[in-house]
């Protein structure tokens, strides 16, 4: 007799219950599915199904499973993969728990109406005799093994990040409303309507179109619409509106008709929209994004953005500076990330301007993008970081996806090279602090009419740090630092340079610096460094 055969049998002859003798095994939940109980949404199937809360139609998701035995079982839905500070990767949203008999079963899921549009987990956790069985746990790149359910909104992409005036523009729009408002808003434009989007905060510069949805409530479809007017070069957003309160953006810059109609670009770091951008492409519960797993290589630069269509930190990267801009009367040509590849050359982008600002978090370039940048520093254009974390990593366009390769400086050409400061460290914002001043004195002129002297300190930065290296240009001052804020030698610094070629350069040293300029100290200084970099622009 074996040793278990033995201790089972003393067990039996000592009167002791089933469950000390030996584990009952948990019954298994099998065939574990959603649908929304009628018609299915393109893409729908056994681990995907859409519903949407504020229609009839498609109110709820049925969850159905079967048991083989008697059980406790906890359904589980669970929204998935953030980054944000005090947030954990997965947050249950909804929990139902009861005992059921062995056999088949329905549980239905009716989210409220304003649960946020995105794709949702479903798992299940199964118990009996003391002892449980966890089904729908799937990392992010793994087999689908439990369903998804998207809750659905509106949805809206364009194919494109800029457009020329008076090019035509397809947007492509998921909804299964029956009607839409589709209406276009400047951020920080002409005030020719009234109207202000909440969302937004931009104003109406075309009045709302009705376009009639019913033949596509059940597939994405496209819309064309054309451009009417002379509109500033700029950014701008598509909004469309369903009858059911949902409404989705899509964000646009829309470029100057010529190159250099201004002297000075900025250039919207639209790469970088799309590497933070969460919206789940595949229906797997997890977003797309380099910043949830390791294993996703590469993102499709024509998916919409999972916050309502506003880019993840849009906000905080660009939205004051672009204000700031509207604010100050200063003239600029706005260019996308595709669009300073669109200049060709930096013998071209030299030509028409004498300084490129890059206001938000330029991480991703590709080699056509960096080649470009340094022959218009070469030639004696002048560059404006207003972020951190500048041309860290290299990317390549394979249609309408942006592939992550390699850090440029495992490449050979660290950021520092070209910004004046790379990257040191990051800690999504847990420790912040303020810049202290120390180059007052060998370049006064930064902090000219700020109040602003050695040793005084202003704002609250962190998030991401950059810091001078050995690559440092020659001659790269050091204007202020936040010391040792995320540990010994891991500081923040505010540097500029200037070249031979007549190229002046400076960079903010921290992710959030631009989100400050409302406060006048940092307005005055971005506006004499802007003054110095580009005279004839103001």
């Amino acid at each position: 007799m074996r040793r278990r055969q033995f201790l089972q049998a003393v067990a039996a002859a000592l009167g002791l219950p089933a469950a000390s003798r030996a584990a009952t095994p948990v019954p298994e939940l099998r065939g574990l599915r959603a649908s929304n109980g009628g018609r299915p949404f393109a893409g729908d199937g056994p681990r995907l199904t859409t519903i949407n809360p504020r229609r009839t139609a498609r109110r709820s998701a049925l969850i159905r499973f079967s048991l083989t035995g008697r059980a406790r079982v906890r359904l589980e839905v669970v929204r998935t993969d953030t980054i944000r500070v005090g947030k954990p990767l997965a947050e249950v949203v909804w929990t139902a728990e009861r005992t059921f008999p062995a056999g088949a079963h329905a549980v239905a899921w009716r989210p409220p109406r304003d649960l946020q549009p995105r794709t949702y987990q479903v798992r299940a956790v199964v118990s009996a005799g003391g002892r449980r069985r966890t089904y729908g746990v799937h990392r992010p790149g793994g087999k689908v093994t439990a369903p998804v359910v998207r809750v659905l909104g509106v949805e809206v992409a364009l194919t494109k990040t800029g457009y020329a005036p008076g090019e035509p523009t397809d947007l492509q729009i998921a909804s299964d409303s029956p009607s839409l408002e589709v209406q276009v808003f400047h951020y920080a434009g002409p005030e020719r309507f009234v109207e202000r989007d909440l969302r937004t905060n931009g104003v109406a510069v075309t009045p709302p179109a009705h376009v009639d949805w019913r033949a596509h409530r059940d597939a994405p479809s496209r819309l064309r619409f054309l451009r009417a007017g002379e509109w500033r070069s700029g950014l701008y957003f598509v909004r469309a509106r369903a009858d059911d309160g949902n409404v989705g953006y899509a964000p646009f810059i829309l470029r100057p008709r010529t190159l250099g109609e201004h002297r000075v670009a900025v250039v919207l770091s639209t790469n970088t929209w799309q590497a933070y951008n969460f919206h789940d492409a595949d229906g797997d519960g997890w977003g797309d994004s380099w910043y949830v797993s390791s294993s996703t290589r590469s993102v499709d630069i024509s998916r919409p953005f999972l916050d309502f269509g506003v880019p993840f930190r849009f906000r905080d990267w660009d939205l004051a500076f672009v204000a700031w801009l509207n604010r100050t009367g200063k003239q600029v040509d706005f260019l996308s990330d595709d669009d300073v590849e669109g200049a060709g050359t930096g013998d071209r982008l030299r030509r028409a301007y004498d300084l490129v600002v890059f206001p938000g978090h330029a991480e991703y370039v590709t080699s056509r993008g960096l080649e470009i940048v340094e022959r218009y520093r070469a030639l004696g254009g002048s560059l404006l970081f207003l972020s951190a974390n500048n041309f860290f990593c290299r990317v390549r366009r394979d249609g309408r996806r942006l592939v992550r390769e390699k850090l440029w400086r495992d490449l050979g050409k660290p950021e520092s090279a070209l910004v004046g400061v790379q990257y040191v460290a990051s800690d999504y914002g847990q420790r912040q602090g303020p810049f202290v001043v120390r180059g007052a004195d060998s370049a006064r002129w930064v902090f000219e009419g700020t109040g602003l002297e050695n040793g005084s300190s202003f704002g609250r930065y962190g998030i991401e740090l950059d810091a001078r290296s050995a690559a440092s240009p020659p001659g790269t001052t050091l204007l202020a630092e936040i010391k040792d804020l995320m540990g010994a030698g891991r500081s923040a610094e505010m540097t500029y340079y200037e070249t031979p070629a007549g190229a002046k350069v400076f960079a903010a040293g921290v992710l959030n610096f631009a989100a400050s300029i409302d406060d006048p100290r940092v307005s005055r200084l971005v506006d004499n460094v802007w003054a110095r970099l580009a005279p004839l622009s103001r």
